[in-house]
């Protein structure tokens, strides 16, 4: 008890003492009296206070409006394309997600946005002082286009991208169905752009089938543009190997959100992806370019083979050994409640069972 109200009297904060003279400003309502100069932290506080709430309030409507505006800009293209185009859900205040079905070669279409925090002022704070430490590090408002494919929409399997060279690092970081591919150089496309391929024959016959390269050249669209990405592989390394019916083909888009005050300005690549993912049923390869492509699913199918075979080895030599130890754990319980005697006879019947061990290793 005594201890309690020690802990209670460092805890309580010192009583205000009200000086005897004071001749600054005062406010005076009957028996209210306020003297402004004796609050000056408590000023601070709230000014602290207010500030963090204004931030907040203001973040949350910009990324909001810059999600509704984009929409709002695009809503007419997607109805025209799609027969269930939906409005916006949302997720926190800083990630938007539209879905829509409904169309010819086209399972489904995710438009994500992933906007900055810029609701939440100490996150917002972090990623704009990591820019100076990590010259790598550039957080931006990102705008993600997933066309999932229907059966038959890709002619062939293959990882194919055309990416905005300040993208590279971090697409190659992030994706690992693009370590399929070899990062390289291409005349048709602007000298911004690099393309990431498995085989040349992949990219001619992407190039062949619809002239992305045309939308490249426009200025608008070179601003924005992240990555185009084709690919029949998942974005993330699989632990197991998947089965038929989990092979998926997307198409992704990935571009910088436009700002709210000009929201249609990528109005023009959207438009251009419907007719793009209509093409690749006619991209053409030569038969040894399918072979090749073949045989690296093939050998990436059996290292994850391998390497989820191991884990699951590993992971029941460890269930075996817990459970070794928790029937080890249960014996020793046990002989510790027996007499001193008793313990004895155990510990010898132990030691001659362990002789019996070694003899019998050192007969084979």
């Amino acid at each position: 008890m005594a201890g309690i109200t020690k802990l209670l009297a460092v805890l309580t904060p010192p009583p205000f003492l009200m000086p005897e003279e004071y001749d600054g400003l005062e406010f005076r309502w009957k028996w209210f009296v306020f003297r402004p100069a004796l609050f000056q932290r408590e000023v601070f506080l709230l000014a602290g206070l207010f500030g963090y709430i204004a931030f907040f309030l203001y973040g949350r409507w910009s990324n909001s409006r810059k999600a509704t505006k984009w929409l709002d800009a695009h809503l007419p293209l997607l109805e025209s394309q799609f027969s269930k185009p939906k409005r916006w859900t949302q997720d926190g205040y800083s990630d938007f997600f539209n879905f829509s079905t409904g169309r010819r070669n086209v399972a489904s279409l995710h438009a994500i946005f992933t906007l900055r925090p810029r609701h939440d002022f100490f996150q917002w704070a972090f990623q704009t002082l990591r820019t100076f430490v990590d010259l790598q590090y550039r957080p931006t408002d990102d705008l993600q286009l997933d066309f999932k494919l229907l059966p038959g929409a890709l002619a062939h399997d293959f990882v194919w991208a055309v990416v905005s060279k300040d993208e590279l690092l971090s697409v190659k970081t992030d994706r690992w169905d693009l370590t399929f591919t070899k990062t390289t150089e291409n005349s048709a496309l602007p000298p911004k752009f690099s393309v990431m391929s498995e085989f040349a024959d992949v990219t001619d016959g992407v190039l062949k089938a619809f002239p992305f390269a045309k939308v490249l050249e426009d200025p608008h669209v070179a601003q924005y543009f992240r990555s185009l990405s084709i690919t029949d592989q998942p974005r993330e390394r699989p632990l197991k190997p998947l089965l038929p019916n989990e092979h998926e083909k997307h198409v992704i888009l990935n571009l910088r959100a436009p700002p709210a005050s000009h929201p249609s300005v990528t109005a023009g690549i959207v438009a251009a992806m419907f007719p793009f993912v209509d093409s690749l049923s006619k991209v053409a390869l030569r038969p040894e370019t399918k072979i090749k492509l073949k045989k690296v699913r093939e050998e990436t199918e059996k290292d994850i083979k391998k390497e989820s075979e191991r884990d699951k080895k590993e992971e029941e030599a460890e269930a075996l050994e817990a459970k070794k130890a928790a029937k080890r754990r249960v014996e020793e319980e046990r002989i510790a409640k027996l007499s001193a005697a008793d313990q004895k006879k155990v510990l010898e019947r132990e030691r001659k069972r362990s002789i019996r061990k070694q003899q019998g290793k050192l007969a084979k």
